[in-house]
């Protein structure tokens, strides 16, 4: 099978999968890019890109259902935007960083599934303070513009061990995170002279529909213990992929 056509055929599943928790499917591209060996000059940034869409498509309709909460949101984002820029202008070998984010995702898999498993219905999440959703924003921004990501996939697991923000309230969060931090990461990319693959426009399409069903299951159809549980799978296959693709 044609490796274009094979990638917009697993783009779309990852794009159904990852938008039904909030994310965009950045670990998941790059897993599938990489594993079908396509120009590694042109992975992070069409990454991004298809990032982007489905970020974009996850966004409006989390924030419409009233999945979000912009007091544990802003913190975060308003360090970790100006991060990602800087770290997506950067041309380093991803080897260390790759498989980093793969151990760092397949044990927050593990703590997914603990969470599903301890989730109760009582439980209020406590409140972020402004200064450690800083200090938190900073790394993942500047991680996630080295790698291509837009960091929804670190973030999530972190905001739902620590207990701040509502399982329900993360997806939004991730969503519009992700979309904010894929954009400052490509722009921080083509500063550098990043090139797109040439199918690009079809992989786009593939991914647009995807989000749209995803995110459509993620708000309509998902209880908390269902998304917890769909994140651990989603967690589970990104950092395997990424342990295998490195």
């Amino acid at each position: 099978m044609d490796p274009h056509f094979l990638a917009l055929v697993l783009f779309f599943g990852i794009a159904v999968l990852y938008s039904s928790v909030g994310h965009a499917g950045a670990s998941g591209y790059l897993a599938v890019m990489a594993l079908l060996s396509f120009a590694p000059e042109s992975i992070k940034p069409t990454s991004l890109v298809l990032n982007i869409a489905v970020a974009s498509i996850a966004s409006w309709r989390y924030l419409r259902a009233g999945r979000f909460d912009a007091k544990v949101f802003l913190p975060l984002i308003i360090v970790a935007m100006p991060m990602a820029y800087f770290g997506g202008a950067l041309q380093l070998p991803a080897l260390w960083f790759a498989r980093g984010a793969g151990v760092f995702l397949v044990l927050s898999a593990f703590i997914m599934a603990w969470r599903a498993c301890q989730l109760g219905e009582g439980k209020e999440p406590r409140a972020l303070p402004p200064w450690l959703g800083t200090v938190i924003g900073a790394p993942i921004g500047f991680l996630s513009g080295i790698i291509g990501v837009g960091g929804g996939i670190f973030l999530s697991p972190i905001l739902i061990a620590g207990r701040w923000a509502a399982v329900r309230h993360v997806s939004g969060i991730s969503a519009l995170f992700i979309l904010i931090n894929s954009i400052a990461g490509l722009f921080g990319s083509r500063m550098a002279g990043a090139v797109f693959d040439p199918f690009l426009l079809w992989w786009l399409l593939s991914v647009v529909l995807g989000g749209l069903i995803g995110s459509w299951l993620g708000v309509s159809r998902f209880g908390a213990r269902a998304i917890l549980l769909v994140l651990f799978m989603v967690l589970m296959t990104a950092g395997v992929k990424l342990l295998v693709a490195s």
